[in-house]
């Protein structure tokens, strides 16, 4: 493991030029190119349980898990093997399978607020299709959505968006007509008030409210108490919809969500990421009588002939069984808290101010005293400090999401000496930036 500053990514930064000629910025999506943290992005040659090896031999201690999937660390043998038994039947359908009904019960069975559920095929899909059952069930055209808060690059949703959008300084995105935002309305998240306010001047117009409970796009944010229950009672007031975008939290902080870890039932929920098992998915859910609304059960549209294929389905099965082993959470929760403790504890140590948090497999820290509610709070934080940590931890072999505004991930494949050793790092790198 890389254990010095002599990190060695000749084939990265090869591969990397190469990519730059034949990918817009040399990526398929903006956060991997590292523009917030300097540097070059290493390029990943494979990963196994909390490890990646990238193409120049280096391993680190991977707190990314290909941004959430991984919670039980990469190619978890149980997974792969069942797979590689499903690839054996071939890779799509385009036709109804058994799996789906399978992963469909489990969804069901373990999220408060899913009666029925549709499966998608990325976290974005399952958001702009959320978007317009809400507008269909209710005949109202608004939504409220939350600064910082990411629910994919759907034109009406990419606006105050956080997270790539933050990374790049883009508060908007060009191609994005004013018309398409022009019923999007933002709030900053954590200010019940601010809400209030938005529904009295529009109380029949608001579809509903879409927000990540637990926010993973400006850095790890948790809700302030009183905050979700407060917009589930203030959606019911106006008659709008509370939709919670679980596609990061979602079997993450809890099995059944974070609408299970804080007592808050939504009518309708984005899931993705771990439903997937590391294979491309997503899926919105809810009431049924708001689901029905969906074709071919009803008049809303929305189709995918990938939608519920049965790699898709095996992978995401195999991951749920093993999540709902006795233990599971309460092994996440512990290995987590050590991690997050361990940080804020040496930051202050070494005199940085910091401030963060966990909850179960997610956790977060910002280079500012805080407290860090929203995302305008979180952009007080010092990036240029973080982007020389993020560099120090990688030439110690240690894998952090390459930007301030993202949230950490663990797994069930991390081990007390990975934490140990991460720690060691963090120390050594404090100590000299």
């Amino acid at each position: 493991m890389v254990s010095t500053t002599s990190l060695k990514t000749s084939k990265s930064e090869e591969i990397f030029a190469a990519a730059q000629k034949l990918m817009p910025g040399g990526v398929n999506s903006p956060v991997r190119a590292f523009k917030s943290v300097g540097g070059e992005p290493i390029v990943f040659d494979r990963v196994k349980g909390a490890y990646i090896w990238d193409v120049d031999g280096n391993q680190y201690i991977d707190y990314v898990g290909t941004w959430g999937p991984a919670i039980c660390g990469h190619a978890h043998p149980e997974v792969i093997a069942a797979l590689q038994e499903a690839l054996a039947k071939g890779t799509s359908f385009g036709a109804p399978c058994a799996l789906e009904n399978v992963l469909a019960e489990m969804v069901i069975d373990a999220v408060p607020s899913v009666e029925m559920v549709r499966f998608v095929n990325s976290g974005t899909e399952a958001c702009m299709a959320v978007i317009r059952l809400m507008r269909a069930f209710t005949k109202r055209d608004k939504i409220i959505k939350f600064a910082g808060c990411y629910h994919g690059h759907a034109d009406m949703l990419l606006v105050q968006a956080g997270s790539g959008v933050a990374t790049l300084g883009l508060p908007d995105s060009p191609g994005v007509p004013q018309s398409a935002t022009a019923n999007t309305l933002t709030a900053p998240y954590n200010d019940l008030e601010a809400v209030k306010a938005i529904f009295e001047a529009n109380p029949d117009s608001i579809a509903g409210a879409i927000l990540e409970p637990v926010v993973g796009n400006s850095g790890f944010i948790p809700p302030q108490p009183g905050f979700l229950e407060g917009l589930r009672e203030l959606t019911q007031k106006y008659g709008a919809l509370l939709v919670l975008d679980e596609v990061m939290t979602g079997f993450r902080i809890a099995y059944g969500g974070a609408q299970e870890k804080f007592g808050v039932t939504p009518d309708l929920t984005t899931l993705g990421k771990v439903i997937g098992g590391g294979l491309p998915v997503g899926a919105y859910g809810g009431r049924q009588d708001i689901m029905s609304m969906v074709a071919p059960a009803g008049p809303m549209y929305q189709a995918g002939t990938l939608s519920g294929n049965p790699l898709a389905m095996t992978a995401g099965i195999e991951t749920l069984k093993l999540l709902k082993k006795a233990g599971t959470y309460e092994q996440l929760d512990r290995i987590t808290k050590k991690l997050s403790a361990g940080l804020l504890q040496i930051a202050k140590e070494t005199g940085h101010e910091s401030c963060g948090g966990q909850i179960s497999a997610m956790f977060g820290m910002f280079f500012t005293a805080g407290p860090v509610h929203n995302y305008e709070d979180a952009k007080k934080s010092d990036a240029a400090k973080f982007s020389r940590f993020h560099r120090g931890m990688l030439e110690h072999g240690i894998y952090l999401a390459p930007s301030q505004f993202e949230a950490g991930f663990t797994s069930l494949a991390h081990t007390d000496e990975d934490i140990e050793k991460t720690l060691a790092a963090a120390r050594a790198v404090m100590s000299g930036i």
